[in-house]
């Protein structure tokens, strides 16, 4: 549900629509497959070289269709698998999210070492304040660690543009097979052991430490670099525009990520009772969820915590809905972790008192009175009937249609061309119901 946001207008999923649609016009020649995931992943279309079948399928996609909420690309491997099972070379897997999963670097790592198709993950979302950041570190380490590529959308046609170049780039290199490999570095081990010396001497670490931290204390606190530090600081998290840390703060962050890692400093400050700055400094979607939630972000933190398939998952989720004060959603998740896990610790009493609220605001709004209208008694048999505006319309509605035959479809070309105007072109419904099937048939993957 994060690709529905609109911080990139008209909304991410729909850019995406756009953009990929952009990338099938740029390379009209190559054969195309499409995997969707969410909380399970599944084939909308194998490998075709009908790109307007492509396009066709990819604009009925919607985030109504996942049959079960979450973020789990690492589910679409087995899906990608199969897709390329019968192709004679190498592929490009063109990864479009705004986030991955808490495990789904180490599993899409995993499989990136033992398969030799090439990566490409594009970024789709920003930091603005009110929504769901874009993974953009976590993206890109995953994309260095897969020995891909990451492109971040753009206003313009540049990702695009980059897109197609790198994926040219790959074809180039893995069908180059007489490309000889050339380790050009050996040279600068040397120097570089000779700067390494200086670290054994006592008291140079901080030394160094000093000396880097030198330009951050020269430069005035709205300088470009330090923009860009607190930038890099914060790219998991939207930044509120009513807040705007202070020149101590950045140098704080600075200094403190040269030491820890962005989560192990998230979690220091979610423990001095900071959520609000953890939230924007923590990289685990787990940990994000959690800051945000302590903060009072029930919203946030509900959809990062469907970024985890996990029982401690299901549960803080649907706690965040019921905080949030969305009974309906957070029931149905109590009820589908009471499903999965019957004992859970809290889930059954959670359940009683989220259903003991619905079953309350039920019954008060049976108990209301019903409001004042005109009854047939009000009316003058004299007065001409009143018809609405949306009375044509209704009888139109319940025109006969017209039925054919499958003779008169093919006895009539005129015939078969109206028909063909009138079937449904839009595949969402058929898709949800296909992936609803598959999720009960096979689980969250494909085999």
């Amino acid at each position: 549900e994060s690709m529905a946001q609109t911080d990139i207008a008209p909304s991410r999923l729909e850019r995406a629509r756009q953009k990929l649609s952009d990338l099938l016009a740029a390379a009209p020649d190559k054969r195309v497959a499409i995997v969707v995931f969410a909380g399970s992943a599944h084939t909308v279309l194998p490998l075709t070289s009908d790109h307007d079948i492509a396009r066709n399928y990819l604009f009925a996609l919607n985030t109504d269709i996942a049959p079960r909420p979450g973020k789990f690309p690492e589910y679409a491997l087995g899906a990608i698998d199969k897709a390329l099972a019968n192709t004679a070379y190498s592929a490009s897997i063109v990864w479009v999210t705004d986030g991955l999963g808490s495990d789904s670097p180490g599993l899409i790592n995993s499989w990136c070492r033992r398969s030799p198709h090439h990566s490409l993950f594009f970024g789709i979302g920003s930091v603005e304040d009110g929504s769901t950041p874009l993974a953009r570190t976590r993206l890109e380490d995953i994309a260095h660690s897969c020995n891909g590529d990451y492109v971040e959308v753009a206003i313009d046609d540049r990702d695009v543009r980059s897109i197609v170049a790198k994926l040219s780039n790959s074809y180039r290199i893995i069908d180059d097979e007489a490309l000889p490999w050339l380790d050009g570095g050996y040279p600068l081990v040397f120097p570089a052991m000779l700067l390494s010396l200086l670290w054994f001497r006592k008291g140079w670490t901080r030394v160094w430490s000093w000396w880097l931290l030198l330009p951050l204390l020269t430069l005035p606190a709205d300088s470009g670099w330090a923009q860009a530090a607190r930038d890099r600081a914060i790219t998991q998290s939207p930044i509120s525009e009513e807040y705007e840390s202070s020149w101590l703060e950045q140098v704080t962050d600075t200094f403190a990520l040269l030491w820890l890692s962005p989560d192990q400093y998230g979690r220091l400050l979610l423990s001095l009772e900071q959520p609000e700055h953890a939230a924007r400094v923590f990289e685990h979607p787990l940990w994000q969820a959690t800051a945000h939630y302590y903060a009072g972000e029930f919203q946030q933190a509900a959809t990062l915590f469907t970024r985890q398939d996990s029982d401690a998952a299901l549960f803080n989720e649907a706690n965040a809905h019921a905080h949030r004060r969305d009974y309906i959603r957070a029931l149905a998740r109590y009820q589908a972790l009471l499903k999965r896990n019957p004992h859970f610790p809290g889930a059954r009493e959670n359940h009683d008192w989220v259903q003991g609220i619905v079953d309350d605001i039920n019954r008060l709004s049976e108990s209301q009175p019903d409001e004042a209208g005109v009854s047939s008694e009000d009316i003058d048999p004299e007065d001409d009937p009143q018809i609405g505006d949306g009375a044509d319309v209704k009888l139109a509605e319940m025109e006969q249609r017209q039925q054919y035959s499958a003779e008169e479809l093919l006895a009539s070309p005129e015939t078969a061309a109206m028909w063909l105007r009138n079937v449904q072109q839009d595949p969402s419904d058929f898709l949800s119901t296909k992936f609803s099937i598959q999720l009960q048939e096979r689980g969250v993957s494909e085999p």
